[in-house]
């Protein structure tokens, strides 16, 4: 059988060699063999291993989809989301200081997406097969949190009585302070006996509140959370950072970033995971374009005594951006936007004359295209610090310090 070696890793985790051919769960500097098949090796086989390969911690690894490098070591994982940080910046042309790596710990998820569906003998729940649509049971998962954890039970309930014969269930669940804060899709039709067995099947499991598709079944406590101290309660549904750790990492980040500032503007604000903080120091306008989301930041901040004013605004900062000249009491700004970046948001705020910018992103690549044009209009871009709260996954995450 003929032998590859593997030249680097790819964005999704797997190793390409010559061709290219694409290698699963093999690493750099690695000599392979497989089956090929396209232009993939299956069945592949580690002929000679490198130094970064390590024993994975999960015993579900290599037949779940939920991590994709646990076989290689911390320091080979933190040196490789770092270096993806660099090379979409260098794709741009911007060099600038990259600081080490802030990983969350294992077992620290706090909200995860389990599948599940209805088998002869029941019920299952889990997470995906890579790129397929098997589902593997997780009892042993090194990710999440064990409060999390203790939640495929209720998964396997719940595709026992809402689960059609052929379907299967999507389960988002976060972990609040008060217990499971799920949502139900892809269902059978929801009517008066679906429900009633939903409503007593999250007194069962003590589930804090339970939604199905569009319906919220029943609260029987507030799902809350909190930001440096401060009680949200999120609605369902609601974008929160993936790991504690990671949150209040980013949290501490942004504080130092705006410092003394006492006019600030939040865009993409979310549930209020740095206007609330920071409206400790300084006055806060903070924009949301969820509703559901900018209510609750408000809900939160009248609830909340000794902050400073924090005005929210729902808004669509991808169709309706903050014009230039409406950042001109700003003495800092914070933009947390999707994947997907802010082009036109970005754009404006390039010319607004804000002295510091604290941005956040999820993906280098959108990053690196809106810094580009923060530092054509002038912005120094002072430094990256690569955040790793989606531990042995292809994701990686950051803030970045911007001075006019």
């Amino acid at each position: 059988m003929k032998t590859h070696e593997i030249i680097r890793l790819g964005l999704h985790c797997d190793g390409i060699a010559e061709g290219p051919l694409y290698a699963l769960r093999s690493l750099p500097g690695e000599i392979v063999e497989g089956v090929l098949e396209g232009n993939k090796l299956t069945n592949v086989k580690i002929v000679r291993p490198s130094s970064d390969r390590v024993a994975p911690l999960c015993p579900h690894y290599t037949a779940c989809g939920g991590c994709q490098i646990q076989h290689a070591s911390d320091a080979f994982v933190a040196q490789w989301k770092s270096d993806l940080i660099k090379t979409a910046l260098s794709a741009q042309g911007i060099e600038t200081d990259i600081r080490p790596i802030a990983t969350s710990p294992g077992a620290s998820r706090r909200r995860a997406t389990f599948s599940a569906r209805r088998t002869k003998k029941g019920a299952m729940a889990g997470f995906h097969r890579q790129a397929s649509d098997v589902i593997v049971e997780i009892p042993k998962c090194q990710l999440l949190m064990p409060e999390l954890m203790s939640a495929l039970a209720s998964a396997e309930d719940l595709a026992r009585i809402a689960a059609s014969r052929k379907g299967e269930l999507s389960i988002a669940v976060t972990h609040s302070g008060a217990g499971p804060d799920m949502s139900v899709t892809g269902g059978k039709p929801l009517d008066g006996p679906l429900r009633k067995a939903l409503s007593d099947l999250a007194g069962k499991h003590d589930i804090a509140r339970l939604c199905y598709e569009d319906d919220v079944i029943v609260t029987r406590r507030l799902p809350s959370q909190l930001f440096d101290d401060i009680v949200v309660y999120p609605p369902p549904n609601a974008f929160l950072q993936a790991t504690k750790d990671a949150e209040k990492r980013l949290q501490l980040e942004v504080q130092a970033l705006v410092g003394d500032a006492t006019h600030i503007v939040d865009l993409f604000a979310g549930c209020g995971t740095f206007s609330l903080p920071l409206a400790k120091k300084g006055r806060v306008l903070a924009f949301e374009g969820d509703s559901d989301m900018a209510n609750c930041l408000e809900q939160a901040w009248r609830m909340t005594k000794g902050l400073k004013e924090v005005t929210t605004q729902t808004r669509d900062l991808f169709r309706n951006p903050l014009m230039s000249d409406e950042f001109s009491k700003a003495e800092a700004v914070v933009i947390d936007p999707p994947r997907a970046g802010a082009v036109a948001q970005t754009r404006e705020l390039a010319l607004s004359g804000v002295p510091t910018i604290a941005y956040v992103s999820c993906n280098p690549t959108s990053f690196a295209r809106d810094a580009k044009c923060l530092l054509d209009a002038g912005y120094h871009l002072d430094w990256v610090l690569p955040i790793d709260q989606f531990r042995w996954s292809a994701h990686v995450e950051l803030v970045a310090a911007f001075r006019l």
